[in-house]
């Protein structure tokens, strides 16, 4: 939708906010203007975006100092601005040229940057960076680390022998595992041979006799 001028400052403020500014300077008295005003509602209604493609309708009767700024002198003339600065001018009721004219100047608006930008991962999306996994193992090692020389500075803070303490502390990760006692059949068949000759049988007492 077309924004209708009141005052020279609202178009200077337009100039400087929206990358391209499409101007109809019409008369209400002009028959081409109004031939050609459904065409140009159209195209304004198809192509505005804020801040970037503003369409306008100036009143020459009205708004004569700004007709006179741009050098208007028949109507309709149409005027686009880019970066407030005019690169096309159109006089008459051409459709055709107007509506050309628009299209290339819309593709000068250039894409809208984006509100925000972020690296998060969608459903089905890669997987996460190399960088991403070495800084979780680098914060996981980190803690860990933290945790065992606390745990060996408490156990050895309460224990008479400080050095002995931290060795065999389960916060030690260098302490080597104590290998399990073996137990084998052997052993015990020996111990009971052991005591059987220690006690001694029934025939051996009898025999003594």
């Amino acid at each position: 939708m077309a924004v209708h001028i009141e005052s020279s400052m609202q178009f200077s403020k337009l100039l400087g906010s929206s990358t391209i500014v499409v101007s109809d300077f019409y008369a209400d008295w002009c028959g081409p203007c109004k031939a050609i005003a459904p065409t140009y509602e159209s195209l304004a209604t198809k192509h505005s975006k804020p801040n970037r493609v503003t369409f306008t309708k100036v009143n020459v009767d009205n708004q004569q100092s700004i007709a006179q700024r741009y050098g208007v002198r028949a109507m309709p003339t149409f005027l686009i601005f880019r970066s407030g600065a005019v690169i096309e001018s159109i006089q008459g009721a051409d459709v055709r040229k107007l509506t050309t004219a628009i299209e290339n100047a819309v593709k000068l608006a250039g894409a809208p940057k984006p509100s925000f930008s972020s690296p998060g991962q969608t459903l089905g999306g890669s997987a996460p960076t190399r960088s991403t996994m070495a800084r979780q193992f680098s914060f996981d090692r980190l803690l860990h680390d933290i945790i065992a020389f606390f745990g060996l500075y408490l156990y050895s803070l309460f224990s008479f022998d400080a050095y002995t303490a931290a060795e065999n502390s389960p916060f030690n990760i260098h302490k080597v595992p104590a290998a399990p006692a073996a137990k084998t059949s052997g052993a015990r068949a020996g111990a009971a041979t052991q005591v059987g000759k220690k006690l001694g049988t029934i025939a051996d007492l009898a025999g003594k006799d």
